[in-house]
């Protein structure tokens, strides 16, 4: 586990930022995993500002986001598919045949199973992942088995409430109940992984995964097995490490 330190959000976002693009520009066919949430949106914001200033280039790049949310759309404005057009793709020139979100609206084992089978077919270069403040990693709640592949979840009351406040105009009865979300089998199959933490509120779960056994009722923990995991935290999300 490489573990990199920063000030804050802006800087661990450049971080992450420098990552994905020297991915893309070393192997133009990547297949990077992507997440949703408050964590990415500069990131992506950075991605977008590069490949309109410098080019880089997405037109060979195939995308797997984690998750999405039980009975939702792609075309509704709380979906992930959604956020993900909004705050990257329409910004690049990706191929929208090569981008892949879970379809939060169709039959959901035979979701999962296609889900599953083409994540087979398909291994990931570079995974990005934000951390719940539960120590969730895509939607996989604490008590989700090491072993899990792609599946159907209902939601900790925490995590509702968490993305009622950052999406759902506080509204916690607007929230999904369930979401579609890759398992954490899938995630560690992935090539390389980086995570993002930042802000207090992720303190106690960044000491669980650096400094603790790996646990299930901490699902990022198992990330400190991986053979290629890169940790980002700001100081906030580092405030309660003994290093």
């Amino acid at each position: 586990m490489k573990v990199i330190k920063v000030k804050d959000y802006e800087e661990a976002s450049q971080k992450a930022f420098e990552i994905f693009r020297d991915q893309v520009k070393e192997k133009p066919n990547s297949i990077l995993g992507l997440a949703t949430g408050s964590t990415p949106i500069r990131m992506y914001e950075l991605l977008a500002e590069d490949h309109k200033v410098n080019g880089t280039s997405y037109k060979n790049v195939h995308t797997f986001n984690l998750d999405e949310y039980y009975g939702l759309a792609p075309t509704h404005p709380q979906s992930y598919y959604y956020f993900m057009t909004e705050h990257l793709f329409k910004f690049l020139d990706i191929d929208l045949n090569n981008v892949n979100v879970p379809k939060g609206n169709q039959d959901i084992q035979a979701e999962c199973d296609r889900y599953n089978a083409m994540l087979a077919e398909n291994q990931i270069d570079l995974q990005l992942l934000g951390i719940g403040s539960n120590g969730h990693i895509g939607f996989n709640e604490p008590g989700t088995s090491f072993d899990s592949v792609t599946h159907y979840i209902e939601l900790d009351e925490s995590t509702r409430k968490d993305n009622a406040r950052l999406f759902f105009d506080g509204i916690l009865e607007d929230v999904p109940t369930h979401a579609v979300t890759m398992g954490i089998k899938n995630i560690m199959e992935a090539k390389r992984v980086v995570l993002i933490a930042c802000g207090d509120n992720k303190a106690t779960a960044i000491k669980g995964l650096v400094e603790d056994e790996p646990t299930t009722s901490l699902p990022a923990s198992i990330l400190s097995t991986h053979p290629d995991f890169t940790l980002i935290i700001d100081e906030g999300a580092a405030s309660k490490l003994n290093k």
